[in-house]
C-alpha cells in the first residue's frame, strides 16, 4: 500500500505551517461528527458490544486527534467514523491518558487505539498493528532566535546535546526517542502535555522540544508569532498505524482491508491530506 510521507527536505518557509493551522481550522469546522459530547464515556462505562466499536483515544495531539469545544476530531477520529461506518457500527470515542492506552485495550475497555500511535518493537510484544497509514517521525521546535544556532541534522542535534535541555511528552516516542538517542543529553525534562512542553520552551527552561512531525507543525503554527520555528530535520522515521488485541484477529483483518479499500479507492490521501497538508 503507499504510505503518506513527511518530505525529509522539511525547510519551506513557515507561511506553509500557517496555511496548514487554517486547513486543519477549516477541515474541523465542516461537519467532523463524532459520538462525542458534552461528556466522554470512560473506559469502563462502555460494555463489549458488537454493534459498537470502542475507540480508546488521547485528546492532546492535533491534528491527530484533538477536542475542539466538546467535540472530538482531527484526522484519526475522521478514520474512526469512517471506519465504524465500513463495519456496520456505531462509534464510541474513549477518552484516557496516553499511558493507559495499552492496558484498557489489553483489559478489554477498548477495542482499538486509533490515536496517533507509532509502531514501535516494545509495543508489538503487547498488542498487534494494523497496516500503517502515515510515514512520519521525530521532529524538533525551537526559538526563532536560536534557529541559526541549532545544527540543522540529526547527527549536529546529537553532537550538540550534551549542552542541551530537551522537553518530550512522557510515554511517547518523542521521550524513547531521546532516551535512546540523546542520552548524554544536559537534561531530558518529561511533560504530561505539549502546551506544558511549549510555555516552558518559551520560557527558556529547555532548549528543543522533541514530538512527532505533524503535532511539531502545529505548535509551530500555534506558537509563531510567540517566537517558535520548526528544525528543519526529520529525526527518524515511524509508522502510524491502529493498535488492536493481537487475539481479535477479525477486527484486525477488517482494519487492514478498510486501508486497502480506502488506498485503492484514493480516498486515503485526500484525507491525510486535508488534516496535515505537508508539501511532497
Amino acid at each position: 500500500m503507499i504510505v503518506q510521507k513527511m518530505n525529509h527536505r522539511i525547510w519551506m518557509p513557515l507561511f506553509l505551517v500557517v496555511i496548514a493551522l487554517s486547513l486543519i481550522g477549516c477541515a474541523a469546522s465542516q461537519g467532523q461528527k463524532s459520538t462525542a459530547g458534552a461528556k466522554q464515556p470512560t473506559a469502563a462505562s462502555v460494555a463489549p458490544n458488537p454493534n459498537v466499536l470502542r475507540v480508546g483515544v488521547s485528546t492532546n495531539a492535533p491534528p491527530l486527534i484533538y477536542k475542539q469545544g466538546t467535540e472530538i476530531v482531527g484526522l484519526e477520529a475522521e478514520f474512526a467514523k469512517k471506519f465504524g461506518d465500513h463495519l456496520g457500527k456505531s462509534v464510541a470515542f474513549i477518552e484516557l491518558p496516553w499511558e493507559e492506552q495499552i492496558p484498557a485495550l489489553l483489559a478489554n475497555k477498548t477495542d482499538i487505539i486509533m490515536s496517533g500511535m507509532s509502531i514501535t518493537s516494545m509495543r508489538q510484544v503487547r498488542i498487534a498493528f494494523s497496516k500503517p497509514y502515515f510515514r512520519a517521525g521525530q521532529m524538533a521546535l525551537t526559538r526563532s532566535k536560536y534557529l541559526k544556532m541549532i545544527p540543522q541534522s540529526y547527527d549536529g542535534i546529537r553532537g550538540m546535546s550534551i549542552t542541551a535541555r530537551f522537553g518530550v511528552v512522557r510515554g511517547t516516542t518523542g521521550e524513547t526517542f531521546v532516551q535512546t538517542n540523546f542520552g548524554r543529553a544536559k537534561e531530558m525534562v518529561p511533560y504530561e502535555t505539549s502546551k506544558q512542553a511549549v510555555e516552558d520552551l518559551l520560557k527558556g527552561r529547555i532548549d528543543l522540544l522533541i514530538h512527532d512531525g505533524p503535532i511539531i507543525f502545529l505548535l509551530a503554527a500555534e506558537n509563531e508569532t510567540r517566537g517558535l520555528a520548526v528544525v528543519p530535520s526529520l529525526l527518524s522515521e515511524e509508522y502510524l498505524a491502529w493498535g488492536i488485541r493481537k487475539n481479535d484477529v477479525t477486527l484486525l483483518e477488517a482494519a487492514n482491508n478498510f486501508i486497502d479499500k480506502m488506498t485503492k479507492e484514493d480516498q486515503l490521501d485526500p484525507i491525510i491530506n486535508r488534516w496535515i497538508p505537508l508539501p511532497d
